[in-house]
């Protein structure tokens, strides 16, 4: 696995996301809390943000992200170059992200799915490889 991840979500995240951090500790993988800290409004962009410097500098691998839907936490991410930020509910598709996509951010939509799946999309991220090949072109072409 991954030795150190960021993660971050908003208020409707926090509790997926304290969630993930337990289990990932529990599987000895290091994580870099980038907030929110409570279950107290917050507002996702400063979290998506936040995590997506930490993997554009380098100081982690890996970045996991989650709101309501994951979509608004999802675009704030988006908007850095170099970060490929993918929307995950199922680890079929989080596999295909890594896969196809190179992504370096699983975004999870923390109201619409079990911790159980999370913990699935979380696993499957960490462990996929891109698969590069004719992948590669297409990854060169979202950066513009």
């Amino acid at each position: 696995m991954t030795k150190i991840i960021a993660i971050g979500s908003d208020h409707a995240g926090f509790e997926l996301k304290e969630e993930i951090i337990k289990y990932l500790k529990s599987k000895d993988v290091r994580v870099s809390d980038k907030g929110c800290y409570s279950a107290e409004r917050a507002d996702y962009p400063d979290y998506g943000h936040a995590v997506a410097m930490a993997v554009l500098n380098m100081e982690v691998e890996i970045g996991i992200l989650m709101c309501g839907s994951g979509n608004g936490i999802n675009m704030s991410a988006n908007k850095h170059k170099g970060i490929r930020a993918a929307l995950c509910w199922n680890s079929e598709i989080a596999a295909m992200a890594r896969q196809h996509n190179d992504a370096n951010i699983l975004t999870l939509p923390a109201r619409y799915m079990s911790k159980e799946e999370a913990f699935k999309c979380v696993d499957t991220f960490l462990t996929e490889k891109f698969e590069g090949g004719r992948h590669q072109q297409r990854i060169e072409k979202i950066d513009i």
